[in-house]
């Protein structure tokens, strides 16, 4: 029997095949679709139902695709032709919170902004910051070992998960990790699974590491700049001075432009970049006027602010980049990272390669840990070719510069030809086998990270 009535017949109105969510299981909001169409949407509520969705799916050699909010910008979690769509977006329950141990468990498709909504009357938080926040979920930061504009000062997903419950694909499932702030028993594989991207196994609950509300105020820098190398580099001046601000982006020019139109504001200055930077905590103001002096002896018209709100307003036109760019047509948003020293010479690449290539690279940057977003805005569904080689030579920069082809979206179908470039051959091998150890007739999410074989 076909994994469809098998499906139907143990998990009933669970099991969704109406063309409304097949389709929109086929893509995420890196505006890539898989090709063909699912063969049905699997809406779990509980573990049993995902042990037993990965039961059929071995016993019938069906692939599967594990999904939470479908927010991915790498074509990770994209199901095609005769796929089931594992959906953990309907287990949204916070199972426990431990103030005491600064830790709480949760299930994958929890909110992350839902999360700390909940976890404030406690007293702490949970500092990986997307800027998806709002609508991704935590499972899926997991995945895809999600960042952020906090993670330069309090770290990215790696750092606060404590431990994963993981079903495999042949339905068993384990509890890897631990409660306590220490634990190195037997290999991490916690740690392995974190930014995995659907291809060992799905993650049905995490234990996760909190903080305490961060007491004192937030105080907000923004600085504009003649150019976007100038601000690079009154960015890597902030770093090796050794202040340590919460958040700093960075806008180039075309994001800056582009988003003050969405926005209705006053044009920027031909040119200008930006950089938008908080402090918090009891030194947030001598940290600030620190920063001010740094950003001003690097040709920055600075202005400080103590008002929380007035704060969040001027950081609201960063968070605003992602829809300035759809509204300009279909974007391409990219992410590679680099030594924070070398910000400067990776945006020297990207003129360099705007120059070579005839086009615009809006992009922005979280200045503070040398990750960057450059967009490519383009008409039409499909990616043309001048656009994947402009990304190529942006890639293959990056990594001369000695950073990644990634540093928070993950690899999924966009970015997997270029993956052994990285890696290197022997090691590409490698996490291949690791995977087939996990996931023996590979049916988790095939195509995906690795190139498919030929």
């Amino acid at each position: 029997m076909s994994a469809l009535p098998l499906l139907q017949q143990s998990l009933g109105g669970l099991v969704d095949v109406s063309v409304a969510s097949l389709e929109e299981a086929r893509a995420d909001r890196s505006g890539h679709s898989a090709v063909g169409r699912p063969l049905a949407v699997v809406h779990a509520e509980t573990v049993a139902h995902v042990q037993e969705t990965m039961r059929i799916a071995t016993a019938t050699r069906t692939p599967v695709v594990v999904r939470g909010a479908g927010t991915g910008l790498a074509g990770a979690a994209n199901a095609g032709e005769g796929e089931i769509v594992l959906s953990t977006r309907r287990m949204t329950a916070l199972l426990e919170v431990r103030p005491d141990d600064l830790l709480a468990v949760v299930e994958p498709g929890i909110l992350n902004a839902e999360l700390n909504a909940q976890l404030a009357p406690h007293g702490v938080w949970w500092a990986p910051d997307p800027a998806s926040r709002d609508i991704s979920t935590v499972g899926g930061n997991i995945a895809t070992g999600a960042g952020g504009l906090l993670c330069a000062k309090y770290g990215v997903v790696r750092d606060a998960v404590l431990g994963v419950d993981l079903v495999l694909a042949d339905g068993r499932l384990l509890h890897l990790g631990h409660r306590s702030v220490k634990g190195v028993t037997g290999l991490d594989l916690t740690s392995l699974v974190i930014g995995s991207e659907g291809t060992l196994g799905v993650v049905v609950g995490a234990t996760l590491k909190l903080r305490r509300l961060v007491p004192g105020d937030v105080c907000t820098v923004t600085a504009t700049f003649p150019g976007v190398r100038a601000a690079a580099a009154a960015s890597a001046a902030v770093t090796a001075a050794g202040v340590q601000p919460a958040i700093m982006e960075l806008m180039d020019a075309a994001s800056l432009t582009a988003v003050h139109s969405l926005l209705l504001l006053p044009a920027p200055s031909p040119g200008a970049a930006q950089l938008t930077i908080q402090t918090d905590g009891p030194a947030a103001g001598v940290e600030a006027d620190t920063i001010a002096g740094i950003l001003r002896a690097h040709e920055g018209v600075v202005i400080v602010t103590h008002d929380a709100e007035e704060g969040e307003r001027l950081l609201a036109i960063r968070r605003s980049m992602h829809p300035a760019m759809a509204a300009q047509g279909t974007t391409l948003i990219e992410d590679v990272s680099v030594p924070r020293s070398a910000m400067p010479a990776m945006f020297d690449e990207i003129s360099r390669i705007e120059k070579q290539f005839g086009i615009t690279i809006p992009t922005v940057a979280h200045a503070g840990d040398g990750n960057l977003h450059p967009n490519f805005l383009f008409e039409g569904a499909d990616v043309p070719a001048q656009v994947w080689e402009a990304a190529d030579e942006l890639f293959r920069a990056a990594i001369r510069l000695g950073g990644t082809l990634t540093g928070e979206h993950g690899i999924g179908v966009l970015k997997r030809r270029w993956l052994a470039a990285e890696l290197g051959d022997d090691q590409w091998q490698l996490q291949r086998q690791i995977t087939a150890v996990f996931d023996p007739l590979g049916i988790l999410n095939p195509g995906k990270v690795f190139e498919p074989d030929a």
